[in-house]
């Protein structure tokens, strides 16, 4: 564990930075009173900030994660030849022209 004042580490941010990424706990004091902790990733802490974000509105409970579903996909519906969609729109649009 290392202990830094705020000072110090505002001009060696990164090397504390890769302290705590390799494993160390790093106590940031502020006038000899402690007022933050960097510590490593947490176990199973998504590696990307992306991830990471997801997984933290997961947990917060504002989306729901999609459930997996096994076995075939379900069947696509059916859909209407081109002939008759073309024809469709065609009648669409002279109701439009009267």
């Amino acid at each position: 564990m290392r202990i830094v004042g705020l000072k110090t580490l505002k001009n060696k941010l990164s090397e504390y930075v890769r302290l705590a990424a390799s494993g160390e706990t790093v106590l940031v004091t502020d006038r000899d009173r402690v007022v933050a902790e960097l510590i490593p990733p947490q176990h199973g802490r998504a590696a990307t900030l992306a991830d990471a974000t997801l997984a933290g509105a997961v947990r917060r409970g504002w989306i729901t994660p999609p459930t997996m579903r096994t076995g075939e996909p379900p069947p696509s519906l059916p859909v209407a030849p081109l002939e008759q969609l073309l024809r469709d729109l065609d009648e669409n649009r002279e109701d439009r022209l009267r």
